[in-house]
């Protein structure tokens, strides 16, 4: 049984989700630059003192925003590839279908893809990013590679990485986002066959 929380504790729990679903609204809208973080604490009716105690400012809310998204993002890729056949290939293919789906969600695309390297700078944003998503994509080539292939899974993953999130955006700008989406899902098929 999961022990009852205090008033205190429940309340430090409804102030930072505030402060998390303000963030991500307003990131997702407007941008990171273009919101201010007395902008962020009037919308979720609390105060900076909130916003400094709970994520040491603007920027911290974001780093928070952002790392929620892409916990949930490993999730639901995670997920998929475990519900997908016991062959490679399978876990693979559902794997980066699941990747391209949640790409094409408007606040993922906006403050992980857009926002995530100009408000945390590249390098924060790719070790966020790899703390999350790489290791997923690592194991996959891994385990699509073999033995045989071990040397080359770094750099497989950063390629395969690079071309999947292009292709996310390209898909978010296509005039038939579904048809995108199951070509560069071949395409990528492809490319993971050449390096088998």
């Amino acid at each position: 049984m999961e022990p009852v929380k205090t008033r205190r504790e429940r309340y430090v729990a409804s102030t930072r989700a505030a402060l998390l679903d303000t963030g991500r609204r307003f990131f997702a809208e407007r941008g990171f630059a273009d919101v201010s973080a007395e902008e962020l604490v009037r919308a979720a009716g609390l105060t900076r003192g909130a916003l400094y105690h709970h994520f040491a400012g603007k920027q911290g809310l974001f780093e928070a925003v952002f790392e929620d998204l892409e916990a949930r993002a490993a999730d639901r890729i995670s997920t998929a590839m475990t519900a997908a056949t016991d062959d490679a290939w399978g876990r693979a293919s559902a794997g980066i279908r699941a990747f391209l789906d949640i790409c094409s969600d408007p606040e993922y695309r906006e403050i992980v893809l857009l926002q995530g390297p100009l408000a945390l700078g590249w390098r924060r944003w790719r070790e966020l990013d790899q703390r999350h998503l790489g290791t997923l994509l690592t194991d996959g080539l891994s385990a699509l590679l073999g033995e045989s292939g071990r040397h080359q899974v770094g750099l497989a993953s950063a390629a395969f990485y690079g071309a999947l999130t292009e292709l996310a955006l390209s898909i978010a700008d296509a005039d038939d986002p579904e048809q995108a989406r199951e070509q560069a899902v071949q395409l990528i098929g492809g490319m993971l066959n050449g390096i088998r």
